[in-house]
């Protein structure tokens, strides 16, 4: 007969695998994941941040198609295949949608596609100069399986590219949040005194300014942009994880194992790292998965203040402040399907954080 570990890292794993909701939202996190990682090879538009612009077939229904003519271009950028997957393709080709053309005599004419029944211009161009190209190399049917925003790109491509921007700021401000708030808690806990006051002191002035207000300050100092929004959102974060680990090192700081460590002689960073903190760590890692979050919703929020990421880059947050006017004028889907994202990460990092609290429950 085999022996099964009954360690407490077993026991919450197999409780967490029970939990359907839990593995679940685990499931959706990892798929959101690889989407944010490989978005360009899934998005329809590679284009960087997908920002392939058609004016004439703005705000159009999902499903919508047309015929996309392509005129290439004559200059030649070099670019490796990494840069393409993970950073977009820079393209200088020309797309025009077109209702209607005609190849006749080495030239192609076409005419091009106008809304509300008005009628296109007709032009023509001549196919000399890409004597290698057959029709189909110039015109195809581009379905959108989104529809379309306000500036004619692609919906579904601007949603794939934006989630990297939710997702990742997730990583990178519980990051940031776990480093200091342990650092700080551990300091505040372990050795009290003057040092916990001075430390809970900044904690408490931290805590009383208001989320929201100190990531703007934050953003305005170090300026609008992508790392930004991520370093601001990571440092408005530690103060809960710092709160919880100082609450939890002094709660075991005089158990017999840390005076046994302290009487062999270790010293107390050793004693911190090496003893207490791995004791320490269901309650943070539960903070965590809500901390994401937090995180995801306050980038919407600074999004949809404009001081989030800057266009041409795709945001959810940003994608609902240029639509939410939509809701209105009878095309709801502009704003809702970026609000519905935002919702199913953040109730999908809810739920493993309710899943995790359960598994990690000693006493259950």
């Amino acid at each position: 007969m085999g022996y099964k570990s009954n360690s407490l890292k077993h026991l919450a794993l197999q409780k967490f695998k029970k939990n359907f909701w839990g593995v679940f939202s685990f499931g959706f996190v990892i798929f959101v994941g690889i989407i944010s990682v490989f978005a360009y090879v899934f998005a329809p538009d590679s284009s960087q941040h997908a920002n392939q612009m058609h004016l004439a077939i703005h705000s159009k229904k999902p499903g919508f198609k047309v015929t996309m003519l392509t005129i290439p271009s004559q200059l030649q950028i070099e670019q490796s295949a990494f840069d393409k997957i993970f950073f977009g393709t820079k393209t200088t080709d020309t797309e025009i949608p077109v209702s209607d053309y005609q190849i006749k005599e080495g030239e192609l004419t076409y005419t091009e596609y106008a809304s509300d029944g008005l009628k296109g211009v007709e032009k023509t161009i001549s196919l000399a100069g890409f004597p290698n190209r057959s029709v189909d190399g110039f015109v195809k049917e581009k379905t959108f399986l989104f529809g379309t925003d306000k500036y004619g790109r692609d919906l579904l491509s601007r949603i794939l590219v934006g989630a990297r921007i939710s997702f990742f700021i997730g990583f990178v401000a519980v990051f940031i949040s776990l480093i200091l708030g342990i650092f700080m808690g551990s300091l505040a806990g372990y050795f009290g005194g003057k040092i916990d006051a001075v430390i809970m002191w900044v904690i408490n002035v931290t805590w009383s300014i208001p989320t929201l207000l100190l990531v703007i300050a934050i953003t305005l100092a170090l300026g609008k942009g992508f790392w930004q929004v991520f370093i601001a959102v990571g440092l408005t974060m530690w103060v809960e994880v710092a709160r919880v680990v100082r609450g939890q090192v002094i709660s075991v700081k005089e158990q017999q194992y840390v005076t046994a460590a302290r009487a062999l002689g270790f010293d107390d960073f050793r004693i911190i790292a090496k003893h207490i903190l791995p004791n320490i760590m269901a309650p943070v890692i539960v903070i965590s998965a809500a901390n994401f979050a937090s995180a995801i919703l306050i980038e919407s929020g600074l999004s949809f203040l404009g001081i989030g990421a800057q266009p041409p880059m795709a945001s959810w947050g940003a994608m609902i402040k240029d639509h939410y006017n939509y809701i209105i004028l009878g095309k709801p889907y502009l704003a809702l399907i970026p609000g519905l994202c935002i919702m199913s990460l953040v109730m999908a990092f809810m739920l493993i954080g309710n899943a995790l609290r359960d598994a990690l429950d000693v006493k259950a």
